[in-house]
Formats: structure tokens, sequence, C-alpha cells
């Protein structure tokens, strides 16, 4: 188990070391040009893995964020609870005002339509009533 331990830490340190060069851009490697760093780190994986973690990258976010998430950070919003956003609060009144539109419509339409029974029943009843007689 050791003797694998041997071979599998310097291959997880190489392949981290590499990856992590590629991934670095060019203005933030130190010392050496990104293209020497990997050749380094190739031609001597362990000595070189250990020298790019430990002095071939600048450590520190640059400022401005070079990634999303870096840029997410710095440029933070303070989230509102619903019912203190006032943007939320004026879509939910117009979303009700539509609805109370809406159901409106639907109320008048139900009524039409009831009326428009009702006369079709009396219409039925009195031809009814009248071909008897």
């Amino acid at each position: 188990m050791l003797r694998a331990l041997m071979f599998i830490l310097p291959l997880a340190l190489l392949i981290y070391a590499f990856i992590d060069c590629l991934n670095t851009p060019e203005d933030e490697a130190k010392h050496l040009p990104k293209v020497v760093w990997v050749i380094v780190i190739l031609l001597f994986p362990f000595v070189g893995s250990i020298g790019w973690l430990a002095a071939g990258k600048l450590r520190h976010a640059p400022a401005g964020g070079r990634t999303p998430s870096e840029w997410h950070r710095n440029h933070r919003h303070e989230w509102v609870a619903p019912d203190d956003n006032p943007e939320f609060l004026k879509s939910l009144r117009e979303e009700n005002k539509k609805d109370e539109n809406l159901l409106k419509d639907w109320e008048a339409d139900l009524r039409r339509r009831e009326e428009e029974l009702k006369r079709r029943e009396q219409g039925k009843s009195g031809e009814d009533t009248g071909a008897e007689g």
C-alpha cells in the first residue's frame, strides 16, 4: 500500500500543478513565462510541481475579479425580503389587477350566458304552451 502511495502522490501533485499552470493567466505567472513553467513541470515532475505551487503563481485575487465568482463576490447586492422589496410588491399589485380584471370578465361572461340560457328556456316553454292551445 505504501509503495502505491509513493507513485500516486507525486502523480496527483504533477496533475494538479500542470492543470493549475495551464489555467493560470499569463500575467499571473511569476519568475518565468508560463510556457517555461509548463516545460519545467513536465520535465521535472516533483521539483517542478512544488516550484510552481510555491513560487510560480500570484496567490492573491486580482482587482475587479477575473472569474465570474470573483466578480460576483465584489459586486454583491443586498438581498431584501420579498415584503420589503418595492419591485416585488409592485409586480404583485399588477398581477392582482390583471387577475381581478380577468375575474370580472369571466363573471360578466357567466351572467351573459345565464341570461341567454334563461331566454332560451322561456322561449321553449312559451312555444310548448302556445302549440298545445
